[in-house]
């Protein structure tokens, strides 16, 4: 592959090439530095390559640069509780003087330490501790957790994250997550409090920009740059692959034969994964749909089903982040090239 390709197929990782999302990310920054914020914690939700956790690294990495605020990543596979506390004391210690010497929690000891005078200390008991000094000191925490997943772990930490609210500590939140994974998780009766959290639903980047920098990169003609940022319908993992397939082989490989290669990137790192969350119903109106701008009675005649049921499956498709509107009676794949991919499923 060329030297110095602009683009990244790493999930996660900021790109060179990033198409930001000011609203979303000024919205979060400008609520966490208000000095009477909305909310203390974010949900961001959407599909697999939707650039959920970009948008939250970037945010987390405009923070990091700030010297009021500590930001702690949690892996949501982990015991959230004890991790954080392992996390927080481990930033703090990097920080001069940030608490009273005796405080530390050791992960051999697993969210346990020991206070000046020897006695044994929980991680809530030091998490306490950790965020009382940090308030003092006029500093906060965020803390983003990726792709969060409904279970006990994730109950009792955003219980106590709960607690430390009502405590008046600065501690803030970001969480990503799969559409029914949030759903479940906002949904929980211990969690009400999340309920009321703003969410940020990742939307298509915009195809006007991304025309834009394809025709910078790749110093093309602007219909040329177009017609690529329609094929990629403001995916972002396709505006990612794309824009790396056309960097290698736009000069040996005609536009087809990339899509080819495309459809493969699509297939390994996000549509199979996508195609295997579905249930049957959700695959067969997929299928009936196809590549093309299908009306509601087109469908509901392939699937034998009712119009008046049919809303059931298209909102739910719609809020996976599958499934489009472009006008009344009609419906789209949201996802560019799923049509061709799924074609040789099952």
């Amino acid at each position: 592959m060329k030297k110095n390709n602009p683009f990244t197929l790493t999930f996660g990782k900021q790109p060179i090439e990033y198409i930001s999302r000011y609203e979303n990310t000024d919205t979060i920054i400008s609520t966490f530095e208000s000095d009477n914020p909305i909310s203390q914690a974010y949900l961001i939700e959407g599909v697999r390559g939707s650039g959920k956790t970009v948008l939250m690294t970037a945010i987390a990495n405009a923070f990091a640069e700030k010297e009021d605020w500590i930001v702690v990543d949690l892996n949501s596979t982990q015991e959230l509780v004890d991790e954080f506390a392992i996390r927080l004391n481990d930033k703090c210690a990097k920080t001069p003087d940030p608490i009273k010497s005796g405080f530390n929690v050791s992960v051999a000891g697993f969210g346990v330490g020991l206070n000046a005078s020897g006695q044994m200390q929980d991680s809530v008991s030091v998490l306490d501790k950790l965020l009382s000094s940090i308030k003092k000191k006029g500093k906060k925490v965020l803390i983003t957790i990726d792709e969060a997943m409904p279970s006990e772990n994730m109950r009792h930490f955003a219980s106590q994250f709960q607690i430390f609210i009502r405590k008046d500590y600065p501690i803030y939140l970001i969480m990503t997550g799969l559409y029914e994974n949030i759903y479940a998780i906002q949904n929980d009766p211990a969690l009400t409090f999340l309920l009321r959290t703003p969410k940020i639903k990742m939307e298509p980047l915009s195809i006007s920009q991304i025309t834009k920098q394809y025709k910078a990169i790749f110093n093309i003609d602007i219909d040329d740059a177009h017609q690529m940022a329609l094929i990629t319908k403001g995916y972002a993992f396709a505006f990612q692959a794309l824009g790396m397939l056309y960097y290698e082989y736009n000069d040996r490989l005609a536009l087809d034969e990339i899509l080819s290669k495309l459809d493969d990137l699509l297939d390994d790192f996000v549509y199979k994964k996508i195609w295997e969350s579905l249930s049957d119903k959700d695959r067969q109106l997929v299928r009936a749909v196809g590549s093309r701008q299908a009306s509601v009675s087109d469908i509901t005649t392939q699937m034998s089903i009712s119009q008046t049921s049919f809303p059931r499956y298209k909102e739910r498709l719609i809020k996976k982040g599958i499934l489009h509107v472009p006008s009344r009676g009609l419906v789209e794949l949201s996802l560019p090239r799923f049509a061709e991919v799924i074609r040789f499923y099952p």
